[in-house]
């Protein structure tokens, strides 16, 4: 396919039909996940699954991929699968229009699927999801808080375990102790330790800009496809429950 010809140049036939072949579903195509999606799609994953419950905002347009102003209003995952259609019309692209919860967790099967993607800001929602994919056989890869960060140079990658100055991270903790909820592997998650402060010299209270989304968006997208080619990148992954 000549879409794809840079990409089988340079990773070769194989592992490019390796993509092809593999089945993603991703929860959240806000900030983070809209980028995630179409740098999969864009880069030659063949099937994906898009899990999102909210609707394109205005207030979304300053960083999220999906939002455009002639969207505003419809649902993201509707408005996701559209655009990432128009770039590469052949690729299976799923929806779910729901949020995942306790009441609805119970409906995915992920033993159907070759990689887990976690780009959701719920902490009650996160905790779960984190819970019953890594219970699953399939690989998870989780985003922590990209909110009240503006220096790209700081995102990185490690275990959960090694999270640290992440508010998110902290509340996800705090979720699990509480309700017992405990991932049973070690998994890969993007964060930053950032601590952006404001004009009186205390810690942004709120703000998301769309380098920061976007540079977590698409760290994990690389971190996918090294995983679906089976080059999946060593992670320090110290213990979940310190």
């Amino acid at each position: 396919m000549e879409a794809f010809e840079r990409t089988i140049q340079l990773i070769g036939e194989d592992a490019f039909e390796r993509l092809q072949q593999a089945r993603v579903i991703l929860f959240g195509v806000g900030g983070v996940g809209g980028w995630t999606a179409e740098t999969l799609i864009r880069s030659g994953v063949g099937h994906l699954t898009l899990v999102d419950y909210d609707t394109v905002q205005e207030s979304n347009l300053n960083r999220q991929l999906v939002a455009t102003a002639g969207c505003i209003g419809e649902e993201k995952v509707s408005a996701m699968r559209r655009r990432l259609l128009e770039v590469i019309p052949t690729a299976d692209i799923q929806t779910v229009q729901c949020e995942y919860n306790e009441q609805t967790y119970g409906q995915f099967d992920f033993s159907g699927y070759d990689l887990v993607i976690d780009a959701i800001d719920n902490v009650s929602s996160k905790v779960r999801l984190i819970h019953e994919a890594t219970h699953s056989g399939t690989p998870l890869l989780s985003s922590m808080g990209a909110g009240r960060k503006v220096d790209v140079s700081q995102v990185r990658v490690s275990g959960f375990g090694k999270v640290a100055g992440c508010p998110l991270a902290r509340a996800i903790r705090k979720k699990m102790k509480a309700t017992g909820l405990y991932p049973q592997r070690k998994f890969p998650c993007v964060w930053s330790p950032e601590q952006v402060l404001n004009q009186s010299g205390q810690r942004a209270a709120k703000g998301t800009v769309a380098p920061i989304v976007g540079m977590f968006g698409m760290m994990l997208a690389g971190l996918a496809l090294q995983i679906l080619q089976n080059k999946e990148k060593e992670v320090d992954t110290a213990s979940e429950k310190e």
